[in-house]
C-alpha cells in the first residue's frame, strides 16, 4: 500500500534588500540576502487527500520573510535565519520543523579618493556567507555557517606524490604544481534551546567567520601541502581550536587543475617542469576532496 514517507514545502529564492541609514553620520550599510524557507509537520493531507487547510502559503512565507526582516536585525545571518525559522514553529502549532537558508552576497563598500564613501558599493567577488537555521519542536535550534564560493589559488608549494598506484594509474608524482579551488567550508553549531540563546551567541557568529575565513587563507597559502586533503584537515583542526561553540567543521574543496602545455612542438619551445611558464586552466573533470572534522 502506497503512503507518505516524507514531506516538506516553501519559499525558495525569496530576494531580501535591506539598508540601515545612520542620520547622524548619513552613512548607510546594506544586506542583500537570498532566503529559502522549508516546512514540515502535519501536511500529510495537504498531499494525499487535497487539504489544503493544513497549508501554509508559500507567499505568506515570503511576505513573513519581509515584515520579520523590517522588524529584527537581519546580521548576523545566524539570528536572522533562526529568528524566522523559530517564528513558523512558534505560530503554525501543526509545523514540527522549518529549516531556513540565508545566503548573503558581497556588497564591499567603495573606497573614492582614499576615503569610505558613505553610500556606494560594489561586489568584489562571488563568495557568500551563509546559514541554515533549523528549529524543531522539542529539539531546539541548530545552526550551521558556511563560506561557499571563496575561489582561491597559489602558483607553487603543493604537492601530490606517493598515491596508490595500479595498471589504471596515468597520474605522474609531482612535488610542485598549482593548487587552486574553491572553498566551501561550514560549521555545525552546539544546538541552541532557543532564541535567546542564539542572541546570546551572537558576538561568536561574526568572530567564528572572520577566523574561519582566516584560518582557512592562512594554511591554504602557508602550508607546504603535501595533498588537499591533509591540508583542510589541518584547517578543522585550527577552527575547533579556536571557537569552542562549534562542534565540527567541513570542508568540500574541487581541485581545479593547470595543465603543463608542451610547446616543444614549436621551434623546441621550452614549457614543460622547470620551464613551465604557460598552462592550461581546466574547467572538468576535477578532483573532489571532502571531509568532516568533529570533536
Amino acid at each position: 500500500m502506497p503512503h507518505l514517507s516524507a514531506a516538506q514545502y516553501g519559499k525558495d529564492n525569496i530576494r531580501v534588500y535591506k539598508v540601515h541609514r545612520d542620520e547622524k553620520t548619513k552613512v548607510h550599510t546594506v544586506v542583500e540576502m537570498t532566503v529559502c524557507v522549508l516546512l514540515q509537520g502535519e501536511i500529510e493531507t495537504s498531499y494525499t487527500e487535497a487539504d489544503n487547510s493544513v497549508v501554509v502559503a508559500t507567499d505568506t512565507m515570503k511576505q513573513t520573510v519581509y515584515i520579520l526582516a523590517k522588524q529584527h536585525p537581519v546580521t548576523p545571518p545566524e539570528l536572522f535565519g533562526s529568528i524566522v525559522a523559530t517564528h513558523f514553529t512558534d505560530t503554525y502549532k501543526h509545523i514540527h520543523s522549518a529549516q531556513v537558508k540565508v545566503k548573503v552576497h558581497r556588497w564591499t563598500r567603495m573606497t573614492i579618493d582614499g576615503q569610505p564613501h558613505p553610500h556606494s558599493f560594489l561586489r568584489d567577488g562571488s563568495e557568500t556567507r551563509n546559514v541554515v537555521a533549523t528549529s524543531t519542536d522539542g529539539k531546539g535550534i541548530e545552526v550551521r555557517s558556511a563560506i561557499s564560493g571563496l575561489l582561491v589559488l597559489k602558483s607553487t608549494g603543493s604537492e601530490f606524490h606517493g598515491f596508490y598506484r595500479n595498471e589504471y594509474t596515468a597520474l605522474k608524482e609531482t612535488w610542485d604544481r598549482i593548487l587552486s579551488t574553491e572553498v566551501d567550508a561550514g560549521w555545525l553549531w552546539n544546538t541552541f534551546k532557543s532564541i535567546k540563546d542564539v542572541e546570546s551567541a551572537v558576538p561568536e557568529f561574526d568572530k567564528t567567520w572572520d577566523e574561519v575565513r582566516t584560518v582557512t587563507l592562512r594554511k591554504f597559502a602557508q602550508e607546504e601541502s603535501p595533498s588537499v586533503q591533509n591540508t583542510m584537515y589541518h584547517m578543522c583542526e585550527d577552527i575547533l581550536a579556536a571557537a569552542p561553540m562549534v562542534q565540527s567543521v567541513d570542508y568540500s574543496l574541487p581541485n581545479k587543475h593547470y595543465f603543463e602545455i608542451d610547446l616543444s612542438w614549436h621551434k623546441g619551445l621550452k614549457n614543460t617542469g622547470t620551464d613551465a611558464e604557460v598552462y592550461a586552466p581546466q574547467s572538468d573533470p576535477n578532483g573532489l576532496i571532502q571531509c568532516t572534522v568533529s570533536r
